[in-house]
Order: C-alpha cells, then sequence, then structure tokens
C-alpha cells in the first residue's frame, strides 16, 4: 500500500504544486524525505522570508504555492507576511509540521495542541486531520479552497508520524480527478440594468483595483474605460498595477482617506468601482463618503468585501467577465468627448546623490525593459512611483497589500523564480530592506535576475509623513544612522556596491535582465515627505 507520503506527492503532482518553498525542522523532516527529483526545494533562511517568496511566486504566476514552515514557531515567524497575502488574496497552500500524534497533548517541545488558531484571522481555512488517512483529503480541500474565489492562504498543520503511514489508495484516486470551479458571470438581468446606469450617467468615472490585474481582466478592463470616455482612478493603496499608468484616461492613484476620495472624484454622478474593496483607506480624513449626488457601484469576487462596505451598491462577480459583458452591452461610446490626459511631474534627472525618489524612479522609467517586473517596498515614495514608472501589462508591479514591510525582497525572489525570463527590479527603503533581508541569501543561491534598489533616506520616511498629520512633537525611533545595505548584501554573497552618480545610475540600471545573477544597488536620497490623505 502506498503511504501517506508517497500519495501526497502525487497529488501535489497533479495539482501543479511541485515547488515548495520552505524552511526545515525536525518536524518536517519525515514529509522531505526522499524529496521527488521532479520537485524544486526553494530554502530561505527565515520564515517571513519563505512565506513572502512564495506569495510573490503566486501572484506573478496567477497560480497556487506550497509552503511548508517549521511548528507554530516558524509560523509565527511567517505571520507579517501571512497578512499581506491575505489582504492580497494569494493562494497559498500552507502547512507546518506538528509533533507526533501521541506527544501533542504532552506539551511536548514543537508541539501546538492549538495549532490551527495560530495563523488566524488571516487564512481562509485552518485544519489539523484527524488521521493519517485523511490528510490527502484535507490537502485537497486546501487546495481548492485557496483557488476559489476569491483566492487566500489556508493553512493545513500536519504530524509529523503521519507521513509513514498507509493511505487509501482509492479515496487519493478520486482526489486527484477531482475539478472544483466557480462561474463568475453576472446575469444577463443585472448586466442590463448596469448598462443603463452607465448610459444615464452624465459624468461616469472608473476606479480600478487589484483583481483587475489578471490577464482576463486587464485589457477588458482597459477597453470599457476606453468605450465609456470615462477618467480612471487606482483604487487607494494598491498592491497591483491594474491599468496601464501612461494611459491617457488615468488618472492617477486615489488617496487613502474619506475626504481625500471624495475630493478626487468631485464632478462624477456615477462611480464603477471594478475590482477593489471600497476603499482600503489609511490617513484619518473624515468627511463624505462620495461627491454631493454621486452614486457607487462595486463589482468584485470577494463576498465579504461587497458587504462590509458602507455606502454603494456592490455586484459579487469576475471583474473581466463583467467587463466583457458589458463591452457586448454597450457596443457605442457616448457623445461626450474622451477627457483630455493629464500632466505628469517630470523631475530633474540629478547628476549627484542625495538624488530625489522622483528623479530616481523617472530614470528608472526611462533606462527598463519594457517587461521588467517591479516590487516596490520604498512606502514613503509611492506618490512619485506612480507619477513615474510606465506600467502597461498585467501582473508588472507588486507592492505589500496589509501594509507589513518584509514583503518587498522576498517576494522579488518569488517572482524571478515564477519567470527568470523577464527582468525583475525591487525597490525597497533602507528600513524596509531590513525586515526580509534573509531573501538575498535565496536570490544569490537560485542565481536570479534581480536588481534591489535600496533608496536610503536613514529615517522611516512615512512615520515622518505621520508626525504631522497625527500632531506629533516628538517620538523616538524614526531614525535608522549607521546602515549599510550593500555591505550586508556583500555578506550573503551578492555583488552590491553603493551609487552616488546619476549616469552610473542608469548605466546600472540599463544592464537589468535575464542572464545575469543578482546585485544590490544602495542609491542615497533626500528624506521626502508628503501628505498621505
Amino acid at each position: 500500500m502506498p503511504t501517506v507520503r508517497e500519495t501526497t506527492y502525487h497529488l501535489l503532482r497533479t495539482w501543479g504544486l511541485t515547488t515548495v518553498f520552505g524552511n526545515p525542522g525536525s518536524n518536517e523532516l519525515p514529509f522531505l524525505d526522499g524529496f521527488p527529483p521532479d520537485f524544486r526545494y526553494v530554502l530561505g533562511l527565515h520564515e517571513g522570508a519563505v512565506l513572502a517568496m512564495a506569495d510573490g511566486y503566486a501572484q506573478a504566476r496567477g497560480r497556487p504555492a506550497l509552503v511548508n514552515l517549521h511548528s507554530a514557531a516558524g509560523l509565527g515567524n511567517a505571520m507579517g507576511n501571512l497578512a499581506n497575502a491575505r489582504a492580497s488574496r494569494t493562494p497559498l497552500v500552507i502547512t507546518a509540521g506538528q509533533q507526533a500524534r501521541s506527544m501533542i497533548g504532552l506539551g511536548a517541545v514543537l508541539g501546538e495542541p492549538a495549532m490551527t488558531r495560530v495563523p488566524e484571522p488571516h487564512v481562509k481555512w485552518a485544519f489539523e486531520p484527524s488521521s493519517p488517512q485523511d490528510v490527502p483529503r484535507a490537502l485537497s480541500q486546501a487546495f481548492h479552497l485557496a483557488t476559489l474565489p476569491p483566492a487566500g492562504p489556508v493553512f493545513v498543520s500536519l504530524p509529523w508520524d503521519d507521513w509513514a503511514q498507509e493511505a487509501d489508495a482509492d479515496q487519493v484516486a478520486h482526489l486527484a480527478s477531482r475539478r472544483v470551479r466557480a462561474a463568475g458571470a453576472a446575469s444577463a438581468e443585472v448586466v442590463a440594468e448596469l448598462a443603463d446606469r452607465l448610459r444615464q450617467a452624465k459624468a461616469p468615472v472608473l476606479v480600478i483595483g487589484p483583481e483587475a490585474d489578471e490577464e482576463n481582466a486587464f485589457a477588458q478592463v482597459a477597453a470599457l474605460a476606453e468605450r465609456l470616455r470615462a477618467p480612471v482612478w487606482t483604487a487607494p493603496t494598491p498592491p497591483r498595477c491594474p491599468f496601464p499608468t501612461r494611459h491617457p484616461l488615468w488618472r492617477g492613484v486615489l488617496p487613502p482617506s474619506i475626504a481625500g476620495v471624495a475630493e478626487r472624484l468631485a464632478g462624477h454622478d456615477l462611480v464603477l468601482v471594478l475590482g477593489a474593496p471600497v476603499f482600503r483607506y489609511h490617513a484619518y480624513r473624515p468627511g463624505p463618503w462620495l461627491p454631493e449626488g454621486a452614486e457607487l457601484i462595486a463589482v468584485s469576487l470577494d463576498p465579504e468585501a461587497a458587504a462590509r462596505s458602507a455606502f454603494g451598491d456592490a455586484l459579487v462577480a469576475d471583474v473581466g467577465a463583467v467587463a466583457g459583458q458589458l463591452l457586448d452591452a454597450l457596443p457605442d461610446s457616448p457623445a461626450r468627448p474622451a477627457p483630455a490626459p493629464v500632466g505628469r511631474p517630470d523631475p530633474p534627472l540629478e547628476d549627484t546623490a542625495p538624488f530625489t525618489a522622483g528623479a530616481v524612479f523617472a530614470r528608472m522609467a526611462r533606462t527598463l525593459p519594457r517587461d521588467v517586473r517591479l516590487i516596490n517596498e520604498s512606502t514613503s515614495n509611492t506618490s512619485q512611483f506612480w507619477e513615474q514608472l510606465d506600467l502597461d501589462r498585467p501582473r508588472s508591479m507588486f507592492f505589500p497589500a496589509a501594509g507589513g514591510l518584509g514583503f518587498g525582497l522576498p517576494a522579488a525572489v518569488g517572482v524571478a523564480l515564477a519567470d527568470p525570463g523577464r527582468p525583475v527590479v525591487a525597490v525597497l527603503g533602507d528600513g524596509a530592506a531590513q525586515y526580509g533581508v534573509a531573501g538575498l541569501w535565496t536570490a544569490v543561491q537560485e542565481h536570479l535576475p534581480i536588481t534591489f534598489v535600496v533608496l536610503g533616506n536613514g529615517t522611516y520616511g512615512a512615520l515622518r509623513g505621520f508626525v504631522s498629520q497625527l500632531g506629533v512633537t516628538d517620538a523616538p525611533g524614526l531614525d535608522l544612522p549607521g546602515l549599510d545595505v550593500a555591505r550586508i548584501a556583500a555578506g550573503y554573497g551578492m555583488p552590491a556596491r553603493r551609487v552616488s552618480d546619476g549616469n552610473e545610475l542608469a548605466a546600472e540600471l540599463a544592464m537589468a535582465g535575464p542572464g545575469r545573477g543578482p546585485r544590490l544597488l544602495e542609491v542615497p536620497i533626500r528624506a521626502e515627505t508628503r501628505p498621505l490623505g
């Protein structure tokens, strides 16, 4: 009879989960014993980095990823980035090794009787099988739940002594052949009502969120905006780039405050939100939810987000499908002219450091190849990032969806693993880089084509932006003296240098691309603050 371990690897192979992100411990060794040659094990030196690598990998591929963590302690180490994965709706199947079944209740080292409670509330589902024979079925349930909309991370606790037990071969055959799918289109009646409201609107506006940053939605949403001749905003605090940033209809990113959103949407009578919660606020600036006289309709696959909004109507459906249905229902553009494009700041390309963040991003926009994938975790400079970068294809930009630092650096590793043929550039604050620094080692070991650009301003710049907004006059812990990120990277075996000349920076950025190993550029910038909301 096949063992639980053998049948599990068979199922994982059937589901395409042959890349395992992990940091092993004694509880995980029985699972890893006899690791199949057609599988790939990606080792991270810290579970937080492991989780973010898997997150980046899954987002870049648009498919689930498998994570194997060490006990409750390792799961705890990963919690910060698990919050990001939950917010970005990343399909992750997360497992952790549990103590032997007979030892769990005895307080044994590496045993946790309440293991399934550890990852809450950041998983869709958490489970520990009641018997070894239930392990394959539990993993099947985890895989399908992770991928069903709205996608998200799930967790399974796996006692280490289950792996050598006999499995139920008949059950496994049924599990391997199962297909579980969701239908995401809206009914014809609902589409007709939505199309009628769009026809009647005198000044509609589109607000686009991360659900539109998928192959089946990106072009459809852009075509719908063009058909409607409507301006487009990206929803606040975007973790992805769901609309081309140089499209003449694009207006920018909405500010993450109640009052700020209403101010930017002034003059519009209908707000159509596609693929975003309404809304992910951050800064507290109270005010009206919408401009006076405006109505809102949101389309999202997330029923929780649809239900919790304080205003507007919602349709729980697939954004790409609904955009396509609306294109069919609205074959003609309205008589109104398309809005004129808005200008973008054009910062001078400074020759010597410290640069402005805008100048660095402007050089990146002029130099990087068109198919680059960008990871941004320079949180104090996000507005300058969006003002300068030219992104025009899906799955090209990734940002920590819950705002938790430590995502960016290791996520770049996962993104590069997903498609080594595309260049990857990770833009990191010098403070943010410290949270996921262990990812540098994996980038070196896997010889990945990543350019890490660390913007050094010696402070937590995002917090500086909150100082005046929150009325704070004197708070400790905001400055970061003495960091030498290039030397830290060298300690992990990565080529790294400090770049203080603008032309040298452009030359270094021009070398980003496949065929090269990872490298790190430490770029001094001036500390700048902008109001958040």
